[in-house]
């Protein structure tokens, strides 16, 4: 990104490679994920100043093990290894790895062994994160040991020149408890980055960026009320002011959330909005439809249509502007072009561009969702909606497991507010990462009032994330999950037992659709 200093990061396929990413811009550096293919001219170009080879499934010594080019220890900048990044590296350079007789996964205690910049100002014994069954046998030429465990003798290494070091820990997981004071080291000490990644910097560089691109073009947005959008409406408009009109589609939304999205937007912060009544519409084209990925399809198609309608009557529009983030991006791209590997569509992740022959303007598709919430406030955005739990693209469709009618639709919508207005009551709301209602496509008997009710199923889902990339459940307190599901009983028709979800992601998803 044009004015910050950058670390990139090549991604073996390991699933922490977007926490090291985010573990680095902690360090106030910003960090890119690439391919682990990445051909060198790219990172020579975005100018980075230092490369971190990711953690990774394979065996180095597989016919099929995904190898970077060796190249990258010729680039001029510090390269650091961590798990098979650093088994990838000893391979390259000559060194050997083979099947450990112990694996090691869990807790380790670490002994550093000899003075190493990566390790300054850490104790010579440190708790870490193991997760391999290889392990390096012998060391390239020209490198020695720095760290050890009581099982893998080479768990920290180096050049003799202190430009390539791996470890076979993993410094970005909350269970190597001063590991990110160790990328810190990488990324500060050795590749001599000031720190200049900050969130004050990006909205002067993004407004300045925003403003040079879109000239006096116009700009739409389709706004959603949840904060990617809405973050992206306040830095979008803050750049070019009335050249930005921002389109609300009201589709499958929550209680009360359209007559909110229209007095913050419209009416605080000025900004050109035009709202459109489509609910009906949704439920009409979604009528009998049961598969979730179907659904999903139905109404990305038909947000497009009304969208493009809306778009229609506004004129000199050149851009559309979106919110989407950095991980949208990665997850939206299969892993190894295998689209076998796409767990879901995102909706706010191309199709519109290309029916509409707009150019697309996505500011906030460097950020990470901590980011974007810092964003929204420093851009005077209210907690409400800078706090606001994700919400999915498709609306209550997706938790509604089967066929969406006006009817389940509203019981749902009703149960959800209940779970929102307790756990805000119960000062959990902000606290958590989701918590709300999912309609299940089964009755229970139950008795109310001595008579017999055969009727409908909530299930509660809250989790805790950082990032929505792993989750788990939340110990919510028996006397919040009893007020809840009473309130739920008592007051939506047509719901006689609620149910609470206690699985984690993975092996599940957030949502259940």
């Amino acid at each position: 990104m044009k004015g910050f200093e950058s670390i990139a990061i090549l991604d073996f396929g390991s699933q922490y490679s977007q926490l090291i990413a985010r573990r680095i811009r902690q360090c106030n550096v910003y960090s890119r994920i690439y391919p682990y293919n990445i051909d060198l001219e790219v990172l020579k170009s975005d100018g980075v100043m230092g490369v971190i080879l990711s953690g990774g499934p394979c065996s180095v010594y597989s016919p099929s093990a995904p190898l970077c080019d060796k190249k990258i220890f010729d680039l001029g900048v510090p390269v650091l290894g961590i798990c098979y990044g650093l088994q990838a590296t000893v391979k390259l350079l000559g060194g050997e790895v083979a099947r450990s007789v112990a694996r090691e996964y869990g807790h380790a205690e670490l002994e550093v062994t000899s003075d190493n910049p990566l390790f300054d100002g850490l104790d010579k014994n440190l708790k870490v994160w193991m997760s391999h069954g290889d392990k390096v046998l012998s060391l390239p030429e020209g490198f020695c040991t720095v760290a050890c465990t009581a099982n893998t003798e080479n768990a920290a290494v180096t050049n003799k020149e202190g430009t390539i070091f791996g470890i076979q820990f993993h410094p970005e997981v909350v269970h190597t408890p001063r590991g990110v004071e160790l990328l810190r080291n990488f990324c500060r000490t050795i590749c001599g980055c000031k720190g200049n990644w900050r969130m004050e910097s990006f909205i002067e560089n993004a407004v300045e960026e925003t403003r040079d691109r879109v000239g006096d073009a116009g700009v739409v947005l389709g706004l959603s009320g949840g904060v990617d959008s809405s973050v992206a409406a306040a830095l979008v408009h803050k750049a070019i002011g009335d050249k930005l009109t921002c389109i609300f589609v009201d589709t499958l939304m929550r209680k009360g959330e359209g007559a909110r999205v229209r007095e913050v937007f419209e009416r605080n912060f000025r900004i050109n909005l035009k709202y459109v009544s489509a609910e009906g519409h949704f439920i009409e084209k979604l009528a009998g439809v049961a598969d979730p990925e179907t659904k999903r399809k139905i109404i990305g198609r038909e947000f497009v249509g009304v969208f493009q309608d809306a778009a229609k009557q506004i004129e000199g529009v050149s851009f559309l502007a979106q919110g989407t983030t950095y991980p949208d991006v990665i997850e939206s791209v299969p892993i190894g072009g295998n689209p076998s590997s796409l767990i879901k569509s995102h909706h706010n992740v191309g199709g519109l561009p290309e029916k509409m022959h707009l150019k697309l303007l996505e500011p906030l598709s460097r950020l990470f969702k901590d980011e974007v919430r810092e964003v929204g406030r420093q851009l005077g955005l209210p907690e409400e909606i800078v706090m606001r739990q994700p919400f999915p693209g498709p609306g209550l469709a997706v938790r509604i497991l089967g066929p969406v009618s006006p009817e389940s639709l509203a019981l749902l919508r009703e149960a959800d507010w209940v779970v929102v207005d307790e756990m805000k009551k119960a000062g959990l709301y902000y606290s958590v990462w989701q918590s709300f209602a999912v309609l299940l496509p089964v009755k229970t008997v139950g008795v109310m009032g001595d008579e017999r009710t055969y009727e409908n199923v909530i299930a509660l889902r809250v989790v805790e994330s950082v990032d929505g990339m792993t989750a788990d459940w939340v110990r919510v307190p028996y006397e919040v999950l009893g007020r809840i599901s009473s309130r739920i009983i008592n007051e939506v028709d047509g719901v006689n037992r609620v149910v609470f979800d206690l699985t984690s992601k993975p092996p599940g998803t957030i949502e259940w659709e």
